[in-house]
């Protein structure tokens, strides 16, 4: 840690000027997502990283959360099968979009993983950023693996409420 660095209080990164800096960074990694294709490919993936790892900012409600919690999930379990991860994010939105009755947990991982967005940023080019997403997401997942159940139960029950 550098001497002028602060730690970012949602994430934990070291990194100058705190939360700010941290989302400093997060800012210019989705510019790059939205200026290079090459990039971009898991632009979604990359937005539900960063609020998984900043509920306070990006999840405040319970919406949020369900769409945050529930689009990692689908990008994770779906890496190989793009259509399918579109198909549950949309039937989640629309499902969203009907106001189902929800509650976020009371409690939330302290700990949200080891990567941080400066870990992507790193990245020298396109293939090597969108592993680093990947690797970003995983640890991030495995940090909030006492919801995975709840993400998969508001999956379903999307699905069954039949929003297409």
């Amino acid at each position: 840690m550098d001497l002028l660095d602060s730690l970012c209080e949602s994430c934990g990164l070291s990194v100058a000027d705190g939360a700010a800096g941290c989302r400093g960074l997060f800012d210019e990694v989705i510019a790059r997502e939205f200026s290079d294709f090459r990039y971009g490919r898991l632009h979604r993936l990359t937005v539900d990283v960063y609020s998984l790892q900043h509920p306070e900012q990006y999840m405040r409600s319970a919406k949020s959360f369900a769409a945050h919690l529930t689009g990692m999930k689908a990008a994770l379990e779906n890496q190989n099968n793009p259509g399918k991860i579109l198909e549950i994010n949309a039937v989640v939105q629309k499902w969203l979009s009907t106001n189902p009755v929800l509650s976020k947990p009371a409690q939330l991982p302290d700990k949200r993983g080891e990567l941080k967005v400066s870990y992507v940023h790193s990245a020298a080019n396109a293939d090597e950023h969108l592993g680093r997403i990947l690797e970003w997401a995983n640890s991030t997942w495995l940090a909030w693996s006492e919801h995975h159940e709840l993400a998969r139960q508001m999956i379903d029950e999307a699905f069954r409420k039949g929003v297409r």
